[in-house]
């Protein structure tokens, strides 16, 4: 029962920080009209307030020494971070510029660039059904390319930045609440400065549109800190491969958005573009199901023979199978890894797509 309880509080959670991510485009027009930098710069600042508080409060302060003690690890932190900041001021001047869709468009293909990045950085290797994807992906942009007249750029940019910051912090190894605190805590002087000089130039609106629109920049933290912890309850209690399924509901929900609330153009050629993403996330996430039914019943076989050899052949039947296994493993779970790190490992790190 208890165990059952956990399930459903785990995928409640996962529903709501995924509902939250594909949401978040109603919000960012209620900032205007502050600028793209200046909402990110305000982002960055109260995120950093919430976190610090949520620490606080969870007295978890030692791992800052730690940090702070290796360069390396300091360097791959400051890198994420201005990789993010990079990806959330993007998405935020997508959507207050009406380009919810493209927006929606680069977290559709984030599985498939993470799955680029795992071949030709990390040296993984693909199963047939999970380059057709990538293929088709690929013929996707060029599809797309084609009917927005130039690259989609937005996509573009926020799936491999997304993808980047992912395999950052697969590198990092930090907790999700402690590497955002870093993040945001090497963003924060720059970001404050920002607003400062605004304010000198007279241009900052946080003080000149009253309290509410003042409410509402610094609600910001909020809409950031939120979302990751739930998906921290959701991480350690649903499988990853579940996560990897929910984490669609993010850009499904921004793409209806854009194209039934903001009502955005959809021409036909932008629709088979799109088709062609869906086709190959569909074969992506078949595989990946497929892959892992497979490698449970292999793993509940190898238990059966080895609790029938008796206890003297459990290590060597281990050592011949968990290193094969695992090497081919590795690649099934990217879609999952966009948004966890397994990295997107231990527990899943936290991640935000928007």
């Amino acid at each position: 029962m208890k165990a059952e309880n956990e399930q459903r509080t785990g995928l409640l959670s996962g529903f709501g920080a995924y509902g939250l991510w594909g949401l978040v485009p109603l919000f960012w027009p209620l900032l205007k009209p502050s600028g793209a930098i200046e909402i990110l710069a305000h982002r960055m600042v109260w995120s950093l307030a919430v976190v610090g508080i949520a620490l606080l409060a969870l007295r978890r302060w030692s791992w800052i020494r730690e940090l702070a003690r290796q360069p390396r690890k300091l360097g791959l932190t400051a890198l994420a971070a201005s990789v993010i900041s990079v990806n959330w001021g993007l998405y935020i001047w997508a959507v207050n510029n009406g380009q919810v869709v493209e927006a929606s468009l680069g977290y559709f293909i984030n599985p498939l660039v993470t799955i680029a990045i795992g071949v030709l950085v990390l040296g993984e290797r693909l199963r047939r059904a999970q380059w057709a994807a990538v293929g088709i992906g690929f013929a996707a942009v060029v599809v797309l390319a084609v009917g927005y007249g130039r690259p989609p750029w937005i996509s573009l940019i926020l799936a491999f930045s997304f993808a980047a910051y992912g395999l950052i912090k697969k590198k990092l190894d930090m907790g999700g609440l402690e590497s955002l605190t870093a993040e945001t805590a090497l963003l924060f002087p720059p970001a404050l400065a920002y607003l400062v000089w605004l304010g000198v130039q007279g241009d900052s609106t946080f003080a000149t549109e009253g309290l509410g629109h003042s409410l509402l920049l610094a609600a910001t933290g909020l809409v950031t800190a939120i979302p990751l912890v739930l998906f921290g309850a959701a991480a350690i209690r649903v499988p990853l491969s579940t996560l990897g399924l929910l984490q669609y509901m993010a850009p499904v929900f921004q793409f209806g958005l854009g194209v039934l609330y903001f009502h955005e153009a959809m021409p036909p050629e932008r629709w088979a573009g799109f088709s062609l993403v869906w086709a190959a996330l569909a074969i992506l996430t078949w595989d990946a199901l497929r892959t892992s039914r497979r490698s449970r019943a292999r793993l509940a076989a190898a238990a059966a023979t080895a609790l029938g050899a008796g206890p003297q052949e459990i290590p060597s039947e281990t050592s011949r199978t968990a290193p094969r296994e695992g090497l081919r493993e590795a690649p099934a779970q990217a879609p999952a890894a966009t948004l966890a790190d397994g990295p997107a490992g231990s527990p899943p790190q936290t991640r935000e797509p928007a």
